[in-house]
């Protein structure tokens, strides 16, 4: 059962660069109690329930650390292994799916999607709502194709960003995406494919390829060809008596900056697998699935990507458009959310790209991402560092969790002796 309810906005954040380094502490190299003292300070504020951290460079794990409570209400004390809602960080496995259908010649990045999906064939484009409240849509000028989808730049939103969206959804009686109904994914374009880059479902249809040209669901695809291979064992959208067990509870952030405990869970047995962010994980087994993108495709004895695909994935993939701000059309769910204001970002395949060094020390062409409960990661394939922080809270872009993130980010290049 999903109880998401809309509060009362917590005010515009964003990860300014004095914001990125503002909670970090000097530590010296390889100084793991440092890292630890950076998240533990996040969580005996009391401005963080919980957390757990992880980092790697390419010779190897270099940090794990767990502080706080699966549930500030009732604990247990949080550890390595807690199951996290991982939410978009979803979208990086789903993109690398596709991505190994390319390498097989199953799918093509720049054929038309409604070759696949005849759902696609005929977009109609939303231009607004007339007097009376109607949308007015009109066809595509072009068709959709594969790096459309996976660059965010088809048409597709989120209703939690675009408004219109929402009001669509309303009108025409259409499930929200969380819900994973197919019904949900029958939205309107808000743009012509290729026309600028806004964040939405793209990767939930990009999914519905991978399912259509393997003939697998995601759940067994992802198992058998990327998660076993790298022993992530702790990855899936099916949550197993186990994780259950050690699932992390969702919070919310109040109007008076408290935490409480809400009620939330993905949906069991969901009429689809929502490749855009339905996965449980936790940190240990993301960090694998980052170092993939360190050893250039291959990780744990296992190939999965060719090299010269993991290098266009890195690559920007949207030429003169950029990666912007995420204002909010839905303040209990998220801020307004922006990676370093004022720095051009772009977007590879299944990755934010950060275009100039970050103050935290991330280096220029590094790849990131996050999901809606506050979890975040980056790989800086140049310094040869990688980084997981998990935590559970709404809305996202939460200021003491970017925060905790910024601080733990700058201690791992600290530690890592990178920097």
């Amino acid at each position: 059962m999903i109880k998401l309810t809309r509060r009362q906005a917590m005010g515009a954040v964003a990860l300014t660069a004095a914001g990125l380094a503002r909670r970090a502490t000097a530590q010296n190299a390889a100084d793991k109690p440092g890292i630890d003292q950076a998240l533990r300070q996040s969580v005996d504020s009391g401005k963080i329930p919980g957390v757990v951290a992880v980092a790697a460079t390419d010779k190897g794990t270099l940090y794990q650390g767990a502080f706080g409570k699966r549930n500030i209400a009732q604990g247990p004390d949080m550890t390595p292994d807690s199951v996290f809602w991982i939410a978009s960080m979803t979208k990086a496995v789903t993109t690398l799916a596709a991505m190994q259908m390319v390498e097989q010649g199953k799918l093509d990045l720049h054929k038309p999607v409604g070759d696949i999906l005849p759902e696609l064939q005929s977009p109609q484009v939303l231009e607004g709502f007339d007097a009376d409240g109607k949308p007015r849509l009109r066809p595509a000028r072009q068709p959709i194709t594969l790096h459309h989808l996976l660059t965010h730049t088809a048409g597709f939103t989120y209703d939690i960003w675009d408004a219109n969206d929402g009001r669509y959804e309303k009108y025409a009686a259409i499930p929200g995406i969380i819900t994973c109904k197919d019904a949900a994914l029958t939205v309107p374009l808000a743009f012509d494919p290729g026309e600028r880059w806004e964040y939405g479902i793209n990767i939930d249809w990009a999914g519905k390829m991978v399912e259509r040209v393997s003939g697998q669901r995601l759940e067994p695809y992802f198992r058998e060809h990327i998660f076993a291979p790298l022993g992530m064992n702790d990855t899936s959208f099916d949550r197993s008596p186990s994780q259950l067990e050690r699932l992390v509870s969702m919070h919310a952030r109040q109007a008076d900056g408290s935490l409480k405990p809400m009620e939330f869970a993905m949906p069991e047995q969901p009429e689809f697998y929502m490749g855009g962010g339905g996965l449980y994980s936790t940190g240990p087994d993301y960090l694998k699935f980052v170092q993939v993108f360190l050893h250039d495709g291959s990780f744990n004895g296992a190939r999965i990507l060719r090299p010269e695909t993991v290098a266009m994935m890195g690559q920007n993939q949207i030429g003169g458009l950029n990666v912007h701000v995420l204002k909010t059309a839905a303040p209990g769910l998220s801020n307004d959310a922006e990676f370093f204001p004022g720095m051009p970002k772009k977007w590879g395949y299944g990755f934010m790209i950060n275009t100039a060094d970050a103050p935290t020390g991330r280096s220029a062409g590094s790849l990131a991402w996050a999901g809606l409960a506050n979890t975040y990661f980056w790989i800086d394939p140049k310094r040869r560092v990688a980084g997981v922080i998990l935590m559970q809270l709404l809305p996202f872009a939460d200021g003491p969790a970017l925060d905790a993130f910024a601080a733990f980010e700058q201690a791992a290049y600290k530690a890592s002796g990178s920097v």
